[in-house]
This record gives structure tokens, sequence and C-alpha cells, in this order.
């Protein structure tokens, strides 16, 4: 079983300390949300892991698969089997959504087995129509370019199509809810039940109770300064919603760091 092991991992945007020592472990199979209010470092603990180039590790281990992924690139991360959905993805104009995900795709298989040829065009067309029928997708969105005029909701389900497709074994979900109404939040959250099971573990960054309600979570963990502060189960977002996060502040904010 494989898992993500983050230690007392510490990251500097332009020398200003935003995580001060983050501890958490993922494992296939479990679902764990991450809370916490704006500008407590949810968003950089995911760009981070995914390597991103803007955010400096000053001192920390992530372990992934018996290798410190903090030397790797996004690239050999992903190809690892870790994936990022965006909280505000990109459009990709002139590269359709079908195309992307074969590349992507033969990509990770390449980095299995350097004589991978690829997977055939028409084992490829078949699989992208089951995962779209799985996700209750029109097969039209395939021939779409990637998030180019898509709505809110439409570049969250292609996120979910490509957490599909590439099948990853950790996946992190950074605010997929933010600027979903109701009923594209209902449909992303069926989507991602539907994926999640014992071959995928999943980490999902939100402020909200409310997609809680869709996909409900074996672990709840707040970040507080740069730090998980609290964890446990369930309740404890219910607490959050019921209580907001006045008490974090007022439990934590005279706790030194370090």
């Amino acid at each position: 079983m494989s898992e993500l092991v983050i230690k007392n991992l510490q990251v500097s945007i332009d020398d200003n300390e935003i995580l001060k020592g983050v501890n958490l472990t993922v494992k296939q199979g479990e679902i764990h949300a991450l809370m916490g209010p704006n500008g407590t470092g949810k968003s950089t603990l995911a760009y981070t892991l995914m390597g991103h180039p803007h955010y400096k590790v000053t001192a920390g281990e992530v372990w992934f698969k018996e290798e410190n992924i903090l030397e790797m690139k996004p690239d050999e991360r992903a190809r690892k089997g870790i994936f990022l959905a965006f909280q505000y993805p990109v459009a990709i104009p002139g590269v359709t959504v079908a195309n992307f995900l074969r590349t992507a795709m033969n990509a990770r298989r390449k980095a299995q087995n350097p004589e991978d040829k690829g997977i055939p065009l028409p084992e490829f067309r078949k699989l992208l129509k089951e995962k779209m029928d799985i996700l209750q997708m029109d097969h039209v969105f395939a021939g779409r370019y990637l998030n180019d005029g898509f709505s809110g909701g439409e570049k969250k389900r292609a996120e979910i199509l490509q957490m599909a497709t590439l099948e990853p074994e950790i996946a992190i979900l950074d605010e997929t809810d933010s600027g979903l109404d109701i009923d594209a939040l209902r449909i992303v959250a069926e989507g991602v039940n539907t994926l999640t099971g014992p071959d995928m573990g999943v980490l999902i960054i939100t402020h909200y109770q409310r997609l809680l309600n869709y996909i409900k979570p074996d672990f709840v963990h707040v970040m507080y300064n740069g730090l998980i502060v609290e964890s446990g189960g369930p309740e404890l977002a219910l607490k959050l919603e019921d209580q907001g996060y006045d008490w974090i502040r007022e439990k934590y904010d005279s706790v030194p760091v370090g």
C-alpha cells in the first residue's frame, strides 16, 4: 500500500515562511480533508507537494514509494502516481481534452516501462468513453479544447476526468469546490465518490463543510498559521461549520511556533 508521508515540511515564498513544520500521512484508500481560514498555507502545501518552483522548501521531507519526492521534478512526481486538481485550471487552446489525456497517460506508461509504445488509439478511445460514462459526461466533451471557454463546473469536471483516466495513487484536490454552485458541486462530488476506493488516497483542501456533505472524509485536519493544529474525524468539520474558526484563532494565536 502506497502512502504519502509529510515530515516537518517548512516552506517559504520570497523569504516569507508559510509552512512551519507540517506533518501528515495520507494512505491509499483514505480520504483526508484539510480545512482552515484563508492564508494559512493549505494551497501552499498542495503546490509544494507537486513541485511548484515558486515555493522554496527550507526543511522537511515528503516520502512516497520509498523516495523523497522533494528531489523530483513536477512531471516525475505525476508519473510516480501523485495528482493535483487545481483550484484555477488553466485553458490550453488548440489541445483537446482527449489529446491532453492520451499524452499524459503515455508519459506515465513510459515512466513505468521505457519500452512502452503508448496506448493504442482504439484502446484509449474505449477507455476514455468508459471513464466519461462513469462520470456521466457527454462524449463531445473529449473533443473540446482543454478548459477553453469552460464554465467553472466544466473545468472542475475536466480535472476529475483527468484523475479518472490517470488513476493516481494519491490525489490532491485543491479547493475543488471553489466557485461552484450547488448543482456543479454535487456533480463533481459524485465523480470523486465514484473514483475513490482502496487504490487511491485523497487529500481534499477546502474552506467549507458543504463539500464534505457529499464526500465523507475519514480524517479532518485544520491548518492554521502554517501548521496542522487539529485533527479528528468528520465531527471536526461539523464543529467548524457550527462555530467557525474563531475558536482556532483564540486557541492557537498565543501558541509559539517551533
